[in-house]
């Protein structure tokens, strides 16, 4: 293990805070997990696991924000005593804007450009950056890496990135950038490894169902449209957002019933999607279980799984066909019904499901006559992190060291 590299990544979303610690060297190994959720929604929870997925730590208390999470995790980490050190630090960042298309080393002019770009995604980037610097003063010595999820579509073709709005928006960055990103990568990777370039390089819908929520449609390994676009509230219905909406019914919330642009963004994005069609949550293993007897919890479920069919058509036309089609995700992984439901009247491409292994969520749920694998596959956006990372840290010729003890 000595000769291992030890990576920490730091994944952050809209209420959740994700770390892990990943050695890479002759194997890849996640050594240590953490999940922070409920962030800013009064009650949250975390746990710890080690390597082998035992319980380290598990608590329920109020979080704030992610600096709160973030300082709870260092912390805790800062007691414990594991025998390896930290090398390096990837942190995973929604949105790159148009300054940034791969991974870079996280320096004060690149803190300053992406304080410039919080402004594309106020509901992400403020926090991520926040937290960063939490994580950054904990390890001031250590090399930190910000991935960008928006970097895999940056070289969507131009037709697919363009907004048909007037030209001066779009040479000022007001165009579809994409999400999901590292997730997709992560999936594109296991398959090669799993099946062989081949299948990496075909015509392939992954759906990246969870709170959050985008299709994306790749063809030889590159993303050729994806349902997310200026900012991770588009496409597909989510959790709290609505996904793609008519441009009427902005202009009509802000100037018919007089709402401002701060409740306009807080309806779509926070009241909106599972949680607002039905009035009960935005989760859908709660929808699921009482949509026998409330309506509109299943009236939110058919509205979720209607809208995914339409983009998976939709995305299998820009691809000219299909070759694989890839759920993951919360709802992706964990809601056989979910994908059923979805894969209805989708034979005319090619979608045949075998109803045992999808009941089972096996890692292939297609029937074997299918023209189309349907996969089931758990991402993982944190080895991707942790990957890009560990480059910048091999590419220095001293990379600093810090011990994970206090």
């Amino acid at each position: 293990m000595s000769q291992d590299i030890h990576i920490l990544t730091a994944n952050c979303g809209s209420s959740s805070l994700r770390f892990a610690v990943y050695g890479l060297g002759s194997a890849e190994r996640r050594l240590l997990f953490a999940r922070y959720d409920g962030i800013g929604l009064g009650q949250g929870r975390c746990c710890v696991q080690d390597e082998e997925g035992r319980l380290l730590f598990e608590s329920s208390f109020s979080l704030a924000d992610h600096e709160t999470a973030a300082r709870r995790f260092l912390d805790w980490l800062g007691s414990q005593s594991f025998g390896y050190r930290i090398d390096g630090v990837g942190h995973r960042v929604v949105h790159g804007g148009g300054r940034f298309t791969e991974p870079v080393m996280i320096t004060p002019v690149v803190e300053e450009e992406l304080g410039k770009v919080g402004q594309l995604d106020p509901g992400h980037l403020p926090p991520e950056i926040r937290a960063m610097r939490v994580v950054k003063d904990s390890f001031p010595q250590l090399l930190h890496v910000a991935c960008f999820d928006t970097s895999f579509h940056r070289q969507m073709p131009t037709v697919a990135r363009m907004h048909p709005l007037p030209r001066e928006l779009s040479e000022q960055g007001v165009v579809r950038y994409g999400f999901h990103g590292l997730s997709h990568e992560s999936l594109l990777q296991q398959l090669g490894a799993g099946s062989g370039a081949s299948a990496a390089e075909g015509r392939i819908v992954i759906a990246h169902l969870g709170s959050t929520a985008s299709m994306a449609a790749i063809l030889g390994g590159r993303s050729m449209d994806t349902t997310m676009g200026f900012v991770p509230n588009g496409g597909l219905m989510m959790g709290t957002r609505s996904g793609d909406l008519c441009p009427g019914v902005l202009t009509h919330l802000l100037l018919g019933k007089n709402l401002s642009a701060a409740e306009v963004a807080n309806l779509v994005n926070r009241q909106s999607g599972l949680l607002g069609v039905s009035g009960v949550s935005r989760d859908m293993g709660d929808l699921l279980k009482v949509a026998a007897t409330n309506p509109r919890a299943a009236e939110a479920i058919d509205l979720f799984c209607y809208t995914a069919r339409k983009h998976l058509g939709s995305l299998a036309a820009v691809l000219g066909g299909l070759d694989t089609l890839i759920f993951t995700g919360g709802i992706g992984e964990n809601a056989p019904a979910i994908r059923r439901r979805i894969c209805e009247q989708t034979e005319f491409l090619g979608i045949h499901l075998d109803p045992s292994r999808n009941r089972q969520s096996s890692p292939i749920i297609s029937a074997d006559d299918s023209r189309v694998t349907v996969r089931v596959m758990a991402t993982n956006e944190e080895l991707v992190i942790a990957r890009a990372a560990g480059l910048f840290v091999k590419a220095r010729s001293e990379p600093a060291q810090i011990a994970v003890t206090s």
